[in-house]
């Protein structure tokens, strides 16, 4: 198959869910790619708290599949990248990133004052609110990595219909990781998806506060 490789504007325009892939082999240097677009991205005091799992051998994938409501696509797919949270990663990885961040040019007054505020933050979280969390920020790196497989070519499919307990059981995750959502990843089998449209932005965007268009009509 031809690698077709397209613009941002592109993959966003028009990617779909792909609800079938022919699971031919992803390059390593392409997943590095899409794994990298997710590293890179902005996070909660850059605590990065996500986690991902990428499993691209048929065993594990059957695994998976069995995990996530038997659902075809996660063992059609060429590689599926679970997309986990860290809860406790804030307790060990906070002064790493305030290392890196000072040799990046960080005030130390910002990390003198980080020190403090991030554990009185973070501490006082329920286990719904860390989730919660843990949620808002790495779907923020999963994005990014979708759509870097987008530009790539490939084609993807965004999913949320899993069981956590059996997708922690089959990766064999660390008590403190909160399984997110996985990203089945490769080359369309079939059919595209059909279009099932976007509302238009009269409907969901405002201008200033609620009820205001952002746009004139």
């Amino acid at each position: 198959m031809v690698q077709q490789e397209k613009s941002l504007e592109e993959a966003i325009r028009h990617r779909r869910s792909t609800p079938s892939f022919d699971g031919a082999p992803v390059p390593a240097e392409h997943l590095q790619q899409m794994v990298m677009a997710g590293l890179l991205a902005p996070s909660g005091y850059n605590l990065q708290p996500w986690r991902f799992v990428v499993v691209q051998s048929a065993e594990q994938k059957r695994k998976l599949r069995a995990a996530s409501y038997n659902q075809a696509k996660v063992e059609e797919a060429s590689a599926v990248i679970v997309a986990c949270g860290d809860a406790d990663g804030w307790r060990r990885d906070l002064e790493m990133m305030l290392q890196k961040g000072l040799a990046g040019g960080m005030p130390e007054s910002y990390a003198a004052q980080a020190r403090s505020s991030v554990p009185k933050y973070l501490a006082g979280f329920t286990t719904d609110q860390m989730h919660a969390w843990l949620n808002k920020h790495v779907m923020i790196g999963f994005t990014h990595m979708m759509l870097m497989a987008e530009v790539l070519g490939y084609d993807t499919a965004p999913m949320e219909g899993f069981e956590q307990e059996k997708v922690r059981e089959v990766l064999r995750l660390p008590l403190s990781y909160w399984v997110v959502a996985l990203l089945c990843l490769g080359h369309a089998h079939g059919a595209d998806k059909f279009d099932g449209g976007r509302f238009d932005m009269n409907h969901t965007v405002f201008g200033e506060e609620f009820g205001k268009p952002l746009l004139p009509k």
